[in-house]
């Protein structure tokens, strides 16, 4: 028979491959960095061939070991989706669960659903990771996470399953006594006439924000970039422009305590949609639809 890696082995060559740093994979996988040296140099024996170029100060895979690092990748999720069906099957609820979240996201809808959370799942132990939505897929696809919050529209590929949770459309915001702060709605062919304060490129928001008033063609109303969507209503409160919010964002009470007027879009303005996304291959489909029940159920609540 055939010697075969370990699944050891393979996680600490992912780790290096990725890091192209043997203390700091080996930190990542809870081991020391004799024991993670060790297992490569087991594994390469095995296989009777290098998979990294060493020198004392780096440290980096050769072609064939990033190539065999892509296939353990494919591996080790196989053997997490094993180990997932199996819980799954004893208690889908019960048990550590990844879950990442975007920024426009999290600090808005994460408060509102964790109290129904806690009471519907109390054995389920859920960790949160904050980033945007193409290093969550990355994380996800990678088996680094189980789900992700996520607003679509966006290409998630087609490893990835999706539910709809909620509907956020978009109000535009802007100083009192601004030229268009005394309609009870903002017209998107207007807002796209002004100096409009978005989100840096990376985040879906600024996508979806242009999407919603055209504005895909119309450069010059993108001059100011924010880090985030408070900084966004900081800006538009000291005069620098205007802006657009997710409902979401507004209904949580991000422009308390600021003198700025909010209007909604036309109901004919496309906003996005809130979702939840996990890996096509999980184990844990059970979990993430009785999961995506109460996110939206809660939603239903506080719309």
């Amino acid at each position: 028979m055939t010697p075969l890696p370990t699944l050891r082995q393979l996680r600490y060559l992912v780790a290096v491959v990725d890091r192209c740093h043997f203390g700091q994979a080996a930190e990542a996988c809870l081991v020391s960095q004799s024991t993670l040296s060790a297992g490569i140099q087991e594994l390469e024996e095995l296989l009777g061939t290098p998979l990294l170029e060493r020198t004392r100060r780096s440290v980096m895979p050769t072609a064939l070991g990033r190539e065999i690092a892509d296939r353990a990748r494919a591996l080790l999720k196989g053997a997490e989706d094993l180990v997932d069906i199996t819980r799954s099957a004893a208690d889908p609820m019960a048990g550590p669960l990844h879950l990442g979240v975007i920024p426009t996201i999290g600090p808005f809808m994460i408060p509102r659903v964790m109290p129904d959370l806690r009471a519907a799942f109390p054995d389920l132990k859920l960790y949160l990771r904050e980033d945007q939505t193409a290093r969550l897929l990355a994380q996800l696809n990678a088996g680094e996470l189980d789900a992700a919050l996520l607003a679509l529209p966006y290409p998630v590929g087609g490893d990835v399953e999706t539910v709809d949770l909620a509907e956020d459309r978009f109000s535009f915001v802007c100083p009192p006594g601004h030229r268009l702060s005394g309609g009870a709605k903002a017209h998107p062919a207007d807002v796209a006439r002004e100096d409009m304060l978005l989100l840096e490129d990376g985040h879906c928001l600024r996508d979806h924000a242009l999407a919603a008033c055209a504005l895909e063609s119309a450069p010059r109303n993108t001059t100011f970039q924010g880090t985030s969507l408070h900084t966004l209503v900081q800006m538009a409160a000291n005069g620098l422009g205007v802006t657009l919010l997710p409902q979401m964002a507004v209904d949580s009470g991000i422009l308390r305590g600021l003198d700025l007027v909010v209007r909604p879009l036309d109901e004919g303005s496309p906003g996005r949609r809130i979702a939840l996304a996990w890996r096509r291959t999980s184990g844990r489909k059970e979990t993430f639809r009785r999961l995506a029940a109460i996110l939206r159920e809660t939603m239903e609540q506080v719309a």
